[in-house]
């Protein structure tokens, strides 16, 4: 199969690694520096250098704010039987823009990243392919995510943006709350550690990502959901409540199987 990657960042380049075993792959980047460690595939900085190579699958790897915009600027270039696909964390506006562009697609969201993830051993990792896709992409993808031996979750987009409200705002904002309270320490515990760990981690990711997983329209309820747990925690220590505390433990245990 043709396939045409957008974007040449940390996920683009580790899809046209792993498409360039067994597919004819190309990497449109708008930025050449990007492009110097892309092997085994074309490079293009143009959209309309895509049209010779006539892309029969087109991956969209380009930033949330510019999800869209890639796809419109490359439909010009490629033929009508071309399948769109994206991995965006976030589906804001893909269902509607799918729905209107009267081409077949699939849409997928590899739960991983490249700032905690070891892309090179994927097994404990999960992904999500939208159940509306077409059919031919989602057998497409299945197969590429099964020899990664991820776990594969097929969802409804809205149902998507729900897991995505649970698995990622969550420990977002968790995260962000700790790192904002945050000071320096001169000698650090090691949970302290770990959590400041995971804090710079998800401060390397790009600031739209974050701000659209947070807008996220069901990132409200677990926001309060915490809120409402901080709130009954906080009631337990100061009452000095060990009962209480116990039994808020076991609570937690109990959730974490």
């Amino acid at each position: 199969m043709r396939i045409l990657v957008i974007g040449a960042g940390k996920m683009g380049s580790f899809f046209t690694d792993l498409f360039s075993f067994n597919h004819d792959v190309a990497v449109l980047e708008s930025d050449p520096q990007r492009l110097r460690f892309i092997y085994n595939a074309l490079r293009f900085t143009k959209y309309e250098e895509a049209k010779e190579f006539s892309p029969e699958l087109v991956l969209n790897c380009a930033t949330l704010n510019r999800t869209i915009e890639a796809f419109e600027n490359i439909i010009p270039y490629v033929n009508k039987d071309c399948i769109l696909a994206d991995i965006a964390s976030v589906k804001t506006g893909l269902k509607d823009f799918y729905r209107n562009c009267g081409f077949r697609y699939v849409s997928t969201h590899p739960m991983f990243g490249p700032t905690f993830a070891n892309l090179g051993n994927l097994q404990q990792e999960s992904a999500i392919i939208i159940k509306e896709s077409d059919y031919l992409g989602r057998i497409f993808f299945k197969d590429l995510f099964s020899t990664l031996k991820l776990n594969i979750c097929e969802y409804t987009f809205e149902e998507h943006d729900q897991v995505v409200a649970y698995s990622l705002s969550i420990p977002f904002a968790s995260t962000l709350v700790f790192a904002s309270i945050m000071k320096h320490q001169d000698a650090p515990g090691t949970t302290f550690k770990k959590h400041l760990a995971i804090a710079r981690g998800l401060l390397s990711e790009d600031d739209y990502l974050l701000t659209e997983i947070l807008f996220n329209p069901n990132t409200p309820h677990q926001l309060n959901k915490i809120i409402n747990e901080l709130g009954k925690l906080l009631e337990i220590v100061n009452k000095h409540d060990s009962g209480e505390m116990k039994h808020f433990l076991d609570g937690v245990r109990k959730n974490l199987g």
